[in-house]
């Protein structure tokens, strides 16, 4: 039964993109699931005429009324390989166990912005020698690896607090020849991930599930990166944080010096690439009275609201939209300073993360309810107030709202304390005796009754024992 009301309560949509895109453009298929966790989902369709280019990924958390709702997407990228038209097929994928059905469709690809051309990587002739040395014992070559695994952060001295990002790739030159195949990443990239992932970190995962292939330029050379791990994390202590030097298992092909057309031309080695040592130094932030609670980031406000012009006893919604780049789990509530001039109860709060591109990025939006009941003109800003450290300026920063209220009508605070309800002591004073007792006349009669009790059971057991 539990089963059942799990897979009820989730809710997994598959969505494909648009019908027309440029050569330029990415296609995607978005995977989302509401109120539940991803745990497991099978590997997105290869479709034909476009190649695979990464993921990323992104959580919504809501709390309504005290109820928490979830999101989290699975964006799978595609690059197409010409213009055209193409054909995507109906496919089925497993989420969470259960499978889902997607419809197919076309997809229109416009005029292509710019062709990559590839090498052959070793440009030898397959009938050359074909009636060499059939008979001599081959000879393997060891051909040279131009490429590298590297673990990198986009920063290496921090603010406590605030994030950095660390990726472990694995780069291959443009003009490297040697044959290399990746070698059970299953197995390698969880203990990988135990070793470097630090402990006094609040992680926000990537989740790189496909790796392949992205070009990129470093000291002016064009290599193919692929991301094996990406997350950012964000410190909770002082401690510098370490990453030790770590391992990566290849597969590499060594090439025969004379091949065959029938023989054996190549010969498979384990070679193992490893990385640099790290360290990422945390800086204390600077004296403030909220140092230990404030949140760390680069954030600004957006803020709405229903009606700027109210009478007394009338509602209000406003809505502090708190966005940028950060931890947005950690954003506490606003500072809310409380008056007899309004009424204003507890928000409800929303949460939007994207993880792409190396940032984590989204915002969290605090719905509020308010009913003044005084008249005047009112500054919100006076009412609601975020304090954080801004990353950029290195200083402490103070989001407040920039919304006036103007608030007629005649004062409720009197109606206020009329309406509530002031208990069961002031339901029943008009109805009980001004007269004055003594204290210990209730003690006598109580004292009387007790003696009264005890003769009647005496009475009692004398009659039983009798018979």
């Amino acid at each position: 039964m539990l089963t059942g009301l799990m897979v009820r309560g989730q809710q997994v949509s598959i969505e494909l993109g648009p019908d027309q895109i440029a050569i330029n453009q990415a296609f995607t298929i978005t995977l989302t699931i509401q109120n539940a966790r991803l745990e497991s989902y099978t590997p997105f369709p290869e479709i034909p005429g476009f190649v695979k280019r990464g993921t990323s990924s992104s959580s919504s958390t809501n709390f309504i009324n005290g109820r928490r709702s979830s999101s989290q997407s699975i964006i799978q990228n595609y690059v197409a390989t010409a213009e055209g038209e193409y054909l995507i097929k109906p496919f089925a994928m497993e989420v969470n166990g259960q499978s889902f059905n997607v419809q197919g469709k076309k997809v229109k690809v416009g005029p292509a912005a710019q062709q990559q051309r590839r090498n052959d990587p070793f440009g030898s002739d397959p009938f050359q020698d074909l009636f060499g040395r059939q008979n001599a014992p081959q000879e393997f070559l060891d051909v040279k690896a131009d490429a590298f695994l590297a673990l990198t952060t986009d920063k290496s001295s921090i603010y406590l607090g605030e994030g950095f990002t660390l990726t472990l790739a694995f780069y291959v030159a443009s003009n490297n020849r040697a044959d290399m195949r990746f070698y059970e990443l299953s197995k390698q990239i969880p203990d990988i991930v135990k070793k470097i992932k630090p402990a006094n970190c609040w992680e926000e995962n990537f989740n790189i599930d496909n790796i392949t292939g992205e070009p990129v330029e470093i000291n002016g050379q064009t290599y193919t990166q692929f991301k094996i791990y990406q997350a950012a994390y964000y410190p909770l202590n002082t401690n510098t944080i370490h990453f030790p030097k770590v391992g990566l298992e290849l597969i590499k092909y060594k090439v025969a010096k004379n091949p065959t057309f029938f023989g054996r031309n190549k010969q498979e080695e384990l070679v193992t690439f490893h990385t640099k040592a790290k360290k990422v130094t945390i800086k204390n932030l600077p004296p403030h009275p909220l140092k230990e609670s404030v949140s760390v980031g680069n954030y600004r406000l957006k803020e709405k609201i229903s009606n700027q012009t109210l009478r007394t006893g009338e509602s209000f919604n406003y809505s502090f939209d708190i966005t940028g780049e950060g931890n947005i789990s950690a954003i506490g509530e606003p500072i809310l300073q409380e008056d007899d001039n309004f009424d204003i109860y507890s928000p409800n709060i929303r949460q939007d993360i994207s993880r792409g591109h190396g940032k984590v990025r989204g915002t969290k939006s605090f719905s509020y309810y308010g009913i003044p009941n005084e008249p005047g003109t009112y500054e919100l800003g006076d009412y609601l107030q975020f304090i954080y450290f801004n990353v950029k300026t290195e200083s402490y920063d103070t989001l407040k709202s920039e919304i006036v209220l103007n608030v007629t009508g005649e004062s409720k605070k009197n109606e206020y304390i009329l309406s509530n309800d002031m208990g069961s002591f002031y339901d029943t004073m008009d109805i009980q005796s001004n007269k004055l007792t003594a204290i210990d006349a209730k003690d006598r009669l109580r004292s009387m009754a007790n003696i009264a009790i005890f003769v009647l059971i005496g009475l009692v057991t004398l009659v039983m024992f009798k018979k």
